[in-house]
């Protein structure tokens, strides 16, 4: 347990360092390949979440990061609401929405849960698609960033950005471990390996199940928010299912059930897809033959094959050292 507990440290300082390093000294273009890591850190860190830990695969999440983008853009925008409030509303809007899908779908399993939010996903965006108060198929711009100038911070800067959207997602880190370390998470974690014993202990299985997916919404909605204020537009692709399959893609190709896993799986999957994309436009085709040899290699991703090794160099040297400190046998004649 330690060993494990000691390389989720290493890799996330070796990234918080990274990230800090290229928010400090990159240009404009880094920058934003930098802030586009960010925010999908905090979708995938979502996702993980419910699937990872608690075996609820969904396909609505990139639906659920696109309401929390138009809730954000509608209150701010049409309705007038400081951002500092509408970002809130957007987290709430999009936590309240996540608990009824949750709700709705905690009594299917497998793919009839997945494909249950795939549906939930469809209707919002079809919605949204048709829907001429949300700009329809031309979407929404002219939305505007949170004011810090209180704070002396100018979020119109691409650098203090960077900066802010890597606080919070060292924040949202901090609240996923907390949430996973609580009664609710170690309950999800219970259902999860046997649902069936869990219910026979008295426990409420779909209220666990309904909480951590709002929570887990609400971490959505909060990447959706920060999304619509890092492009200053948004439109409906933002709620198709192919964002949530991609999310899915990367909680994989990082390592499922691990959280550090999807941290450095967002970085793989944004790095891949822009230095990839300079050279073919088949990028996709490369992503998905990486995605193949991780998923064939039986390692749970690339931090699950990391942690892997990892483990194994340790056991080899535990077991180097027992053996050096071990008395020979003496052979003596009977």
């Amino acid at each position: 347990m330690f060993r494990h507990t000691a390389l989720r440290y290493t890799v996330l300082v070796l990234l918080a360092s990274a990230a800090l390093f290229q928010a400090f000294t990159a240009e404009y273009f880094g920058l934003e390949i930098l802030t586009e890591i960010l925010i999908l850190a905090m979708l995938v860190l979502a996702l993980d979440i419910v699937a990872g830990f608690g075996g609820m695969v969904s396909l609505c999440h990139g639906a659920l990061m696109g309401v929390g983008a138009y809730t954000y853009a509608m209150l701010s925008t049409k309705v007038g609401i400081a951002p500092s409030v509408a970002m809130l509303g957007a987290i709430a809007l999009t936590g309240a929405a996540s608990w009824v899908i949750g709700a709705i779908c905690s009594r299917s399993h497998g793919i009839y849960f997945i494909m249950a939010t795939l549906a939930f996903g469809q209707m919002a965006y079809s919605y949204v698609f048709e829907a001429p108060a949300f700009g329809g198929d031309d979407g929404l711009g002219g939305i505007s960033r949170l004011d810090l100038s209180i704070i002396g911070v100018d979020l119109n800067d691409s650098r203090s950005f960077a900066l802010f959207c890597l606080a919070i997602l060292g924040a949202v880190y901090g609240a996923s471990v907390l949430i996973l370390r609580s009664g609710l998470g170690r309950s999800l974690s219970g259902v999860m390996h046997n649902e069936q014993r869990m219910r026979a202990l008295g426990l409420t299985v779909w209220r666990v199940k309904a909480d951590v997916f709002g929570l887990s919404g609400m971490i959505a909605g909060l990447a959706g928010a920060l999304a619509a204020q890092h492009i200053l537009y948004i439109s409906p692709g933002l709620l198709s299912w192919t964002v949530s399959g991609e999310a899915l893609v990367v909680v994989i190709l990082g390592g499922l059930g691990t959280l550090v896993g999807p941290l450095v799986g967002a970085a793989a999957f944004v790095m891949l897809k822009h230095e990839l994309s300079a050279v073919t436009t088949y990028w996709h085709l490369v992503v998905g033959v990486i995605l193949i040899a991780v998923v064939m290699s039986r390692a749970n991703g690339i931090f699950g094959w990391c942690e892997a090794r990892w483990g194994a160099r340790i056991d080899r040297r535990l077991a180097d050292a027992t053996g050096k400190h071990q008395p020979k046998e003496v052979m003596t004649d009977a």
